[in-house]
């Protein structure tokens, strides 16, 4: 009895030993696929080709360069801007490639990679409402998308504004068309490309000249698996180094683009932030 207690005690310190030294780059290879959190709602970021029906974009391109990285298969998984961060904690996506701004808040909840963009956020407004900067917004309504930090930077900015959000970025637009909102809040690059979308009634919206906010956008990694952020700061650099992070903003961002958007002024280098 006392040898069977033994070895079932033995068995159980490998096992434990194995567990403690396994991490989240061994699951990955092992299991040949890297699940990566899209929004795929979110044009250029991540979204749905009309013509060919597959999910493309930048937030795609980088999951699929880290997925490279690692020698496995890239399988991309749509998910909701409030559900990012649980998605990941819960190990339901080993990384999040969504629109996700790397703040301090987020900083206690999950690790970051290398700033992968910097954005503006700013309003959308109709041009004959009489709104002019953000100041104007006071007591007003403004639609956004739940769960993301527009909604902390409009509040920051006029304290008094009365913020409704939505699922989805596009649903929040919707909103403003509709009348439900005066405002739409957004990352400057999406609020350009819902412009041009408008086409011929693009005159009756402007964007309004004030910054909410710097948004530095990174991927999103579970906290403490310093080994898969090393991989993802790895791919990233390479991607610099290489020209393809260059590419990557032209075509999606830049003249290659619907966008047009002015060339860029950061590179894949740095995790810090102010």
């Amino acid at each position: 009895m006392k040898r069977r207690f033994w070895m079932a005690t033995m068995a159980t310190l490998v096992m434990a030993s194995g567990m403690a030294q396994a991490d989240q780059v061994d699951d990955i290879k092992k299991k040949g696929e890297l699940v990566v959190g899209v929004l795929g709602t979110d044009e250029p970021m991540s979204f749905i080709d009309p013509k060919t029906r597959e999910l493309i974009g930048y937030d795609v391109d980088l999951g699929k360069a880290v997925a490279a990285k690692l020698g496995v298969k890239a399988v991309f998984k749509q998910i909701t801007l409030a559900a990012r961060i649980p998605e990941l904690q819960q190990g339901h996506i080993d990384l999040l490639a969504a629109s996700l701004t790397h703040n301090k808040e987020r900083e206690a909840q999950i690790d970051f990679s290398l700033t992968t963009y910097v954005t503006g956020t700013k309003v959308l407004v109709r041009t004959n409402s009489g709104i002019n900067d953000v100041p104007d917004l006071a007591g007003k309504r403004v639609a956004t998308a739940k769960g993301s930090s527009m909604e902390v930077n409009i509040k920051k900015a006029v304290p008094t504004v009365q913020v409704i959000s939505f699922d989805t970025s596009p649903q929040a637009f919707v909103a403003l068309q509709q009348g439900k909102a005066v405002g739409f809040v957004n990352e400057d690059m999406s609020l350009v490309r819902a412009m041009n979308q408008l086409g011929d009634k693009r005159s009756d919206y402007k964007m309004l000249p004030t910054n909410l906010a710097l948004e530095p956008l990174a991927l999103g990694i579970k906290k403490g698996e310093a080994n898969l952020k090393k991989v993802v700061d790895d791919s990233l650099r390479e991607l610099e180094a290489s020209g393809k992070a260059e590419a990557l903003y032209e075509n999606w961002f830049g003249q290659k683009s619907a966008l047009k958007m002015p060339k860029r002024e950061f590179k894949l280098n740095s995790d810090k932030i102010d």
